[in-house]
């Protein structure tokens, strides 16, 4: 993390690590990327990384393929869509790296299982506003597949179950539940 926010307790043999910016002279920096690294070689179960916003996606994703399945990070975009789009430039942005945006997107989507978007209702609470399964490529773009949707304009709510697709009108100030 940049600074420790996350509240992780009850966890055994739990390391913490936490970047540090460069000193005045411009040295001694520790990025997200390096301790994203630096995790992979601690040999661990998970990785948590508090928000990914550059380089260490790529390091994320590699290890979500790698063998560190369970492992998660938050990323901030409109939508579960945008926030695809968003890992590909954050993965562009690691530098040093040449990757082609096929390899990237097949990183996605070998790596990540889900993409869980959260957002703020026009009545200021916050709420899980999609679920989408990643589930593989489809011409050469990351295919996502909506399980759970609210649909802010007109209160409806859809979920999608086995091959059922169960929509409710529901009053979303009430979503309280999620």
């Amino acid at each position: 993390e940049d600074s420790a926010e996350l509240q992780i307790m009850g966890i055994p043999n739990l390391v913490r690590l936490e970047s540090r910016n460069a000193t005045l002279e411009g040295k001694l920096e520790v990025t997200i990327r390096d301790l994203a690294k630096t995790s992979l070689r601690l040999r661990p179960d998970r990785i948590i990384v508090g928000e990914c916003r550059g380089g260490e996606a790529l390091e994320m994703l590699q290890a979500m393929g790698t063998g560190h399945p369970g492992s998660i990070s938050t990323g901030h975009a409109n939508s579960a869509k945008d926030m695809v789009s968003r890992l590909e430039t954050m993965v562009l942005m690691a530098g040093g790296v040449e990757l082609p945006l096929d390899a990237i997107r097949k990183q996605i989507s070998s790596g990540i299982d889900l993409i869980i978007q959260l957002g703020r209702l026009k009545d200021r609470s916050r709420r899980l506003l999609e679920i989408c399964e990643v589930v593989g490529m489809e011409d050469g773009e990351v295919k996502l597949n909506s399980l759970y949707r609210l649909d802010q304009e007109n209160g409806m709510i859809w979920k999608k179950t086995g091959q059922l697709i169960h929509t409710e009108k529901m009053d979303i100030q009430g979503f309280s539940d999620y």
